[in-house]
């Protein structure tokens, strides 16, 4: 059986239509549920009209036991739908997981503003609406009408008062709908704002003590939190205005509907049987629509939730496990490469061209601010908005597979990220532990001695982040990491930025071990002790290449500018050569 094209859109909606036949079995477990909801009704009906006439003990028993047999199938196909649904709802999750995943890590690496948590919150907020009992308002409700028919077969009156009714519930529920849900969502947004403020606060808390900005910061969060308590008190008011006119309808419907079966009676066109049977009957035919209309604001939410989802699968697809190039070698090739950033007036890299053979040690130098540090992202394929050719062996760094190319590739960015584990772990990337490669890259650090040292060595916690590590151990940690498994490429952003005297030493060592097995290694850095293990030089000044070739020539080159005369101030000559004398500073 082919998939509809309406389900063709995208891995969630093809991921729905494999739970056609799911959804069709609780389609049919209801159906069989919603007709055994009769079965009260007729019971009534043959207690007051049959048994209480006839007064027989044995018609009261045969009509007990069939409608009790009735109750357990009934009770069955409750149990079935639910329990089908739940699995599919497991099932649904174990599919998708993966997926949203990946597309929502992807979709936060380049910025596009999608949080991993919320594309999880949306997944499960469909699923929990298809397992829940939003989706059995759906499945019940084509059977209101079914039960509006038999309160005609009673009576006409009794018919039409079940339509007012139902009519008053909807338009009662379009009424919450339309005045609650921007309000709630409002609220929603303004708690969420405050919560998101004294996180990203408390995460400084040392600063904010040290220099005595809780109050000042405490003032910030009181005018969030006040907002937020405005909009959560409107919020409330308005949604207990609709749950107290929601109450007075069901009260009212169902002593009307008594109140109207006993006036039928009173006139002879109807029993009393059929007037108790009829009270039961109508609540049972308005229960799918006052569900479907306290549940629409849940399905709301999970549309927009599946559209977000949705939106997020067809932007970041299932990678393609096929592009697998092997291990690299390590060459890279930049044409006219240009990185741009969201608010930013002009692109950060300008035409970038550059070419660095493999087993090559380029340093990258640089004046802060001129994109040393966006240029390690571009040459990482973590920069999301860039033109150009950015090409590792010959291939678009775009076409390599993630997965595969990682274990080659080492990266340290300036700002270090371990992770909730032991040493080992992060060393390891959290991949299967090579105690023997741990070591190495332990030891090419400097690291080894320092690890022993501590409780449980490489099996010793680190805590979240790494917090209870120094700023130069957490660098040589991140070290560690980028040299494990003897990568043939790594970029090494800042280094050096937080290494005393015996930790650069370790660095230089620690590059000069990768050079000697053929790695290809770029690295950015300001202090110019690094450059001896370089074979060329890069300079950056403003996003653009100012200089780049052999080491030696390079620095001979910043030696003769520096030595240069300078021009007169005020003239566009002095100007030139202040701009050269900073590219080469």
């Amino acid at each position: 059986m082919t998939t509809p094209a309406f389900f063709q859109r995208s891995e969630l909606t093809a991921t729905l239509w494999m739970f056609r036949r799911e959804f069709l079995m609780v389609g049919f477990f209801s159906m069989v549920a919603n007709v055994l909801m009769l079965t009260p009704t007729l019971y009534m009906l043959q207690i007051y009209d049959r048994v209480m006439a006839s007064q027989s003990e044995l018609t009261l028993l045969a009509v007990s036991l069939v409608t009790l047999c009735l109750f357990v199938v009934m009770a069955f196909a409750e149990r079935m739908r639910s329990r089908v649904l739940v699995h599919a709802g497991v099932r649904l999750d174990q599919r998708l997981g993966t997926q949203v995943f990946n597309a929502s890590f992807e979709s936060h690496l380049n910025q596009s503003g999608t949080s991993p948590a919320r594309s999880f919150t949306d997944l499960l907020q469909v699923r929990q609406f298809l397992t829940g009992n939003g989706i059995f308002a759906f499945f019940d409700a084509p059977w209101a009408p079914i039960y509006m028919a038999v309160l005609f077969m009673l009576h006409p009156w009794l018919g039409f008062l079940g339509i007012f009714f139902s009519v008053i519930q909807v338009a009662l529920g379009w009424y919450g709908h339309r005045n609650t849900l921007a309000p709630s969502e409002a609220a929603a947004t303004a708690n969420a704002e405050a919560g998101i403020f004294l996180q990203s606060k408390l995460r400084n808390a040392e600063v904010i003590e040290s220099m005595g900005m809780l109050g000042n910061l405490k003032k910030l969060w009181e005018a969030r939190h006040t907002t937020a308590m405005e909009q959560g008190t409107l919020a409330q008011a308005l949604t207990q205005r609709v749950v107290a006119w929601s109450k007075f309808v069901r009260y009212s419907q169902s002593s009307l509907a008594l109140g109207a079966g006993a006036l039928l009676v009173i006139n002879g066109e109807l029993s009393p049987g059929a007037m108790i049977a009829a009270n039961v009957l109508m609540t049972r035919a308005l229960s799918p629509i006052d569900q479907l209309v306290s549940g629409w604001r849940g399905f709301i939410s999970a549309a927009k939730a599946f559209t977000r989802l949705e939106k997020l699968l067809l932007s970041h697809p299932t990678r393609d496990a096929a592009n697998s190039f092997g291990i690299p070698k390590g060459s890279y090739e930049l044409r006219d490469v240009v990185a741009s950033a969201p608010g930013r007036s002009e692109p950060i890299l300008k035409n970038v061209t550059l070419s660095v053979a493999a087993g090559t040690t380029l340093v990258v130098l640089g004046p802060s601010g001129s994109g040393k540090s966006t240029l390690a992202r571009v040459l990482m394929n973590v920069w999301p908005d860039v033109t150009g050719d950015v090409l590792l062996d010959g291939t678009a760094i775009t076409q390599w597979n993630r997965v595969a190319l990682g274990p080659h590739v080492g990266y340290l960015p300036q700002d270090i990220e371990l992770f909730d584990g032991t040493l080992a772990e992060n060393i390891a990337r959290f991949g299967k532990i090579d105690s023997e490669q741990v070591i190495e890259a332990a030891r090419c650090t400097g690291l080894h001695t320092m690890i022993l040292r501590f409780p449980k060595g490489y099996d010793t916690p680190i805590g979240e982040a790494g917090g209870l590590l120094s700023g130069g151990m957490r660098q040589r940690i991140g070290l560690a990491r980028t040299m494990y498994g003897n990568p043939s490429l790594v970029v090494l952003d800042e280094p050096n930025s937080n290494l005393d005297e015996a930790g650069e030493t370790a660095l230089v060592q620690a590059v000069r071990t990768m050079k000697a097995k053929g790695t290809t290694i770029i690295l950015i850095t300001h202090r110019p002790g690094i450059l001896e293990v370089a074979d060329r030089v890069l300079i950056l000044q403003n996003g653009q290449v100012q200089a780049e070739g052999p080491r030696d020539q390079v620095l001979a080159a910043l030696k003769n500018t520096a030595r240069q005369p300078r021009p007169a101030p005020d003239t566009p000559s002095a100007a030139a050569s202040t701009s050269t004398q900073l590219s080469f500073k």
